[in-house]
């Protein structure tokens, strides 16, 4: 029996270096065979996940020697830490392999949702010229606000600065004076006023109870209506039926959403149909590079810790 299971896709170089030392069954199809998982936990002692395998108690009930979770990616909503730790497992994410790819993803659509024009494939091959109605903006001297200051938020600052735009931030977890709003040139601001004074609005927080629905009607309102918003982060923190109400009604200027409430999106709701909103399939953090070292850095960590329960 297998000891490590992986059940999303992963870089095959990562896995070799796996396969080198331990018995390895993967299959990014296992993600949606739960009872195949089911079955297959009972013997292993590392599983590795991405953002769609739920790892809750139901799950590690059924895995009695499992001595480390490994995550290819850095959210932890998919996994419960606490029952985890209870149970004496190891959680490892790839922590900042993928805050480039995400940073240029946000840095994309900000650009390309202020500029306005990439909407415009099938009237154009269909015979139009809509030049003046698709008059874009330029991303240069317009301000960008994040919401949570992280290390991807910063990485995004990083190149928004580049580009001539002005920095807003705003994240409870750091006081107005913490040094690194000057490393990076940002404006501290409370969430109304970066809401309120920002052109493009990129979303960097976990889902927590205190993040989840925060960007909704009343946030929406308080925003500009020709701001951009983009939501990279986790599903969750964006009300879709109130975002899909505000682009309708023309009270918000365009939205980029790679994650979702529910993954995959069931078709037919909310966010069909909606003007002026790009949906991506929760990829901002995957690129060919990141990849590899999101997969890479799983790797080495799940394997450090079950080299180090062995010796113990």
């Amino acid at each position: 029996m297998a000891e490590i299971v992986v059940t999303e896709f992963m870089d095959e170089s990562a896995l070799d270096a796996l396969r080198a030392h331990y018995d390895v069954t993967y299959d990014p199809a296992l993600v949606d065979r739960p009872e195949d998982l089911a079955g297959l936990v009972g013997a292993a002692r590392a599983l590795i996940v991405r953002n769609r395998t739920q790892v809750r108690p139901a799950l590690l009930d059924k895995a009695p020697r499992l001595e480390v979770v490994g995550r290819l990616g850095v959210g932890l909503d998919n996994i419960d830490v606490a029952a985890c730790e209870a149970r004496g497992i190891a959680v490892r994410p790839a922590t900042g392999a993928n805050d480039l790819s995400v940073a240029e993803y946000v840095i994309c659509g900000v650009m390309m949702l202020l500029r306005g024009a990439y909407h415009s494939s099938a009237e154009v091959a269909d015979g139009a010229w809509p030049r003046t109605r698709l008059m874009g903006r330029e991303t240069s001297g317009r301000a960008l606000g994040l919401v949570g200051f992280g290390a991807i938020a910063r990485e995004t600052a990083r190149r928004a600065s580049a580009l001539g735009m002005t920095i807003l931030a705003h994240d409870p977890f750091l006081p107005d004076d913490h040094p690194v709003f000057a490393e990076f040139q940002a404006t501290p601001l409370s969430l109304a006023g970066l809401l309120a004074q920002a052109d493009a609005v990129s979303l960097h927080v976990p889902l927590t109870d205190a993040t989840r629905g925060l960007i909704g009607a009343v946030a929406l309102a308080g925003m500009r209506a020709d701001a951009v918003l983009i939501n990279a982060a986790r599903g969750g923190v964006v009300d879709e039926a109130a975002l899909a109400e505000a682009l309708k009604a023309g009270r918000l200027g365009g939205a980029m959403l790679d994650v979702f409430e529910r993954e995959p999106l069931p078709g037919g709701g909310p966010l069909q149909g909606v003007p002026n909103l790009i949906l991506t399939p929760h990829i901002a953090g995957v690129t060919e590079e990141s990849n590899v070292r999101v997969s890479a850095a799983v790797a080495e960590a799940v394997a450090r810790v079950l080299k180090e329960r062995a010796a113990a």
